[in-house]
């Protein structure tokens, strides 16, 4: 009765269009005082939330890709993959995917891709004559890269909510965010040839393109540095943010000379106002997901799945469906906080791999970004393009495809993600 009353004043707060943290926040303080539970729960319990090492690298991957965008780091990029890929057919949307990848071994969130990157790739694409709703419908299917390859801000609340290995979940993301950036290159390299969509007017120079990429060296060696310390086991994943952070500084400072005291700052204030809205959530979801579990709805949730079904496939094909649901109408950080500790006890008691279930988990919710109601990348590359939302959202239904894909065969294979930190962590 207590978690049905939850739910209910959950969803009722959120028809009424507060914000997600404030509708988690609500719920659990009503419920708590309808039920006669300790008060003292709701400082204890959201204060505790926040109180974990691995968390201290949200804000700190935030930073450092706040600051490599105001060092000036994503034009020469964009230019250097221009010069590689821009003279085959489509090449300007293949430079949006490629640029993305490397971009998010900086920033580790699909909104930061899209904010830093997508008015510079949509303009271009407007530019030299591709459709606005293909342009803005690759963006958004190529930000999904970011919350998948490490660092992965999403990958790294998993971890600390499912109490699975940081290190070892970010490392188990690298494989299916390849695997994404394959599938999306070759669908655009399909409907380029189909639709004879244009070249790139930018030549491939020699001179142009040594230049160039000396310029990108000191910029993509950062997802490098941070890939390296987490597999050699040098760094855990706050250690390796801290030192990209100082990493984008140096650079930023002393190489290509662009960020000065002003950027920083600038960089800071921008980094505070989205890690208080995730943290915010942190909070008031852990309070949330303490009167799920003070009803035994996660013994109840393990009793009804393991019922369903002990193969762990069918499991994961039956959580798919949920999680594809729940990414539509719930925002992702939030949706990690209630449901991974509720079903995450079910699936590894049936054998599946957390490993395998975090990269699921998190893919599923990065599809929900693009769909409606509540996909914020949706509304978010809108306002960036300035573009009607019925368009945007046109855009991107051919680009679930690839993306679909890729859940499939993450699912399906569970080597895609434990293989290799498996190999690396052995």
């Amino acid at each position: 009765m207590m978690s049905i009353i939850l739910v209910v004043l959950f969803l009722g707060t959120l028809l009424m269009r507060l914000p997600v943290a404030l509708c988690l926040g609500l719920a659990s303080a009503v419920t708590i005082l309808l039920f006669d539970l300790p008060i003292t729960v709701l400082a204890q319990r959201m204060v505790n939330a926040l109180d974990s090492s691995p968390l201290m690298a949200v804000p700190l991957f935030i930073f450092a890709a706040n600051l490599l965008s105001a060092a000036g780091v994503t034009n020469h990029l964009f230019d250097l993959v221009r010069m590689l890929v821009g003279w085959i057919r489509g090449g300007t949307a293949q430079v949006s995917i490629l640029v993305s990848l490397i971009f998010s071994g900086i920033s580790g969130a699909a909104l930061a891709d899209i904010g830093a990157l997508g008015g510079i790739q949509i303009k271009m694409m407007r530019e030299q004559g591709y459709r606005e709703d293909f342009a803005a419908g690759i963006t958004m299917a190529a930000a999904t890269i970011g919350p998948i390859f490490p660092p992965s801000i999403p990958i790294i609340i998993f971890a600390t909510t499912a109490n699975v290995s940081a290190v070892k979940l970010l490392l188990a993301g690298i494989i299916p965010a390849l695997l994404i950036t394959l599938l999306l290159i070759l669908q655009v390299a399909i409907l380029a040839h189909i639709y004879k969509m244009p070249r790139d007017n930018m030549a491939f120079d020699t001179r142009a393109f040594a230049r160039k990429l000396v310029l990108s060296i000191p910029a993509l060696f950062a997802p490098i540095l941070l890939i390296g310390g987490l597999m050699s086991g040098l760094f855990g994943p706050t250690e390796v943010a801290g030192v990209t952070v100082a990493y984008a500084i140096f650079i930023g400072l002393f190489v290509y000379r662009k960020l000065d005291w002003s950027g920083i700052t600038r960089a800071a204030r921008e980094t505070v106002d989205a890690t208080a809205s995730v943290l915010f959530i942190v909070a008031t979801a852990a309070l949330f997901a303490w009167v799920l579990t003070m009803d035994r709805v996660p013994l109840k949730a393990s009793t009804f799945l393991l019922g369903l079904s002990d193969d762990p496939l069918m499991l994961l094909l039956i959580i798919n469906g949920l999680l594809l649901v729940v990414g539509m109408v719930l925002e992702s950080i939030a949706a990690i906080l209630i449901i991974a500790p509720i079903i995450t006890p079910a699936l590894v008691a049936a054998g599946v791999d957390p490993l395998q279930l975090g990269i699921v988990f998190v893919l599923n919710l990065m599809i929900g970004l693009l769909t409606p109601p509540m996909g914020m990348s949706l509304y978010m590359v809108s306002i960036i393009a300035d573009m009607p939302l019925h368009k945007v959202i046109r855009g991107v239904v051919p680009f679930l495809l690839p993306l679909l894909l890729s859940l499939l065969a993450v699912t399906c294979v569970p080597a895609i993600s434990t293989w290799l930190p498996g190999l690396i962590m052995k």
